[in-house]
């Protein structure tokens, strides 16, 4: 018998099964996707580590698999048929997809069920919600129905409840018409990240302005230039670049905190939170950017934020960060404080939203008012790790960058 592994390095506070993708007495491929793990910074696919037929499952849908559990047990070698030679006790392990005419959905076995196979969780949430499979559009493998199918669809029926003359409220819903709405699994686990960071750190906010005139003409002048090369050129690279100038001002910004000494880091591993919706958000991590041109970091966060939004980041994509960047402005806001830090991190930039502003600047002795984009950066420190003075030089290096930027 062959174990099948939770990989031994992860990104995120813990990782839980989120679906098998085969059964007990299901032949499998060698390097097959087998199951799907969650954290709350990634989801991961387990391959196969070898051919042959699931005999065991240990871990089901919400266990937590920590680094070197065993998932389950592939018997290598053995043929299709089997499963009728299984061993009890995997005879008896729950399944973890059942097929949709079982008992369970023996009333929908006239209709036009798309996804060959419901996971625990989904029948879990079809249940929860009161819902009908044949109503939902899955965008799983293959037009499973995955559990965020369930959660959107809830949602947008919750919506439509909402209007005039709307029903009786269904089982999911308090008396009051308030909905009930279940934490899953990467919500639940951004909570218990989030609650860390702000438990472990005494967090401090500076709010600097920067005026991003020169970056706009920049940009005007090379976005084309970058488009034909299939880059997308964000205000956001300039501000990873920015951060590395800054970073080489005050290298104790890019570091870790430990109780008997302070780890400052020699590459600078910048994160970029990337929204998902309703869902959460994810941190792909830009590596070395102290070695990167601006075209280098822009064609690298258009690779990260296209796997991101196509939720395909691999673990290697989202660790061993030093330092986040959180755009926060793309959604309207103009200050967010204290950004919370990302652990074990010891400090995080926010960005706010891009306007014009009315400035005041003095013109060969005269003071002029003009009219100039800006937004207003902050950096939010770990206080055991950094004071006033370091976090001010290092935001005073980054506005210096963005507004003197130059060919």
């Amino acid at each position: 018998m062959i174990d099948i592994l939770v990989p031994e390095e992860q990104e995120g506070t813990k990782a839980v099964v989120r679906s098998w993708l085969a059964k007990v007495g299901d032949v499998i491929t060698e390097d097959a996707p087998l199951v799907e793990l969650e954290t709350d910074k990634v989801a991961q696919e387990v391959p196969a580590p070898a051919t042959g037929v699931l005999k065991e499952i240990l871990l089901n849908t919400d266990d937590e698999a920590t680094p070197g559990a065993v998932l389950g047990r592939i018997e290598p070698g053995a043929q299709a048929g089997a499963r009728d030679a299984a061993p009890q006790d995997a005879a008896k392990a729950p399944p973890v997809f059942a097929a949709p005419h079982d008992e369970e959905w023996a009333e929908a076995q006239d209709r036009d069920i798309k996804p060959a196979f419901l996971s625990p969780a989904v029948k879990k949430a079809l249940k929860t919600y009161n819902l009908n499979a044949n109503a939902i559009k899955g965008t799983g493998r293959g037009g499973r129905i995955t559990r965020d199918d369930v959660e959107r669809h809830n949602a947008a029926v919750g919506s439509a409840a909402s209007a005039p003359g709307r029903a009786a409220p269904s089982s999911s819903e308090t008396a009051s018409g308030a909905q009930r709405i279940p934490h899953d699994n990467m919500r639940r686990a951004i909570a218990e990240h989030m609650s860390h960071s702000v438990t472990a750190a005494p967090h401090v906010t500076a709010v600097f302005e920067a005026d991003f005139s020169a970056i706009i003409k920049h940009r005007d002048k090379h976005k084309a230039e970058y488009k034909k090369a299939g880059v997308n050129l964000t205000f956001t690279a300039y501000i990873v670049c920015a951060c590395v100038s800054a970073m080489r001002a005050v290298p104790t910004v890019n570091s870790r905190w430990h109780d008997d000494f302070l780890e400052v880091f020699s590459d600078v591993n910048i994160g970029v939170g990337t929204a998902l919706g309703d869902k959460g958000l994810v941190v792909p991590v830009i590596k070395q950017c102290q070695d990167l041109s601006l075209k280098g970091v822009a064609a690298r966060l258009t690779e990260m934020t296209e796997k991101a939004r196509k939720n395909s980041l691999k673990t290697e994509d989202v660790r061993g960060g030093t330092f986040t960047i959180s755009n926060h402005g793309v959604s309207g806001t103009l200050v967010a404080s204290p950004v919370i830090i990302n652990q074990p991190q010891s400090a995080i930039l926010g960005v706010g939203k891009l306007e014009k502003r009315v400035k005041v600047y003095e013109v060969d002795g005269v003071d002029t008012i003009q009219i100039r984009p800006c937004a207003f950066v902050s950096l939010t420190i770990d206080h055991r790790v950094l004071d006033g003075h370091q976090t001010n030089q290092w935001l005073t290096e980054l506005v210096r960058v963005l507004e003197v930027w130059e060919d």
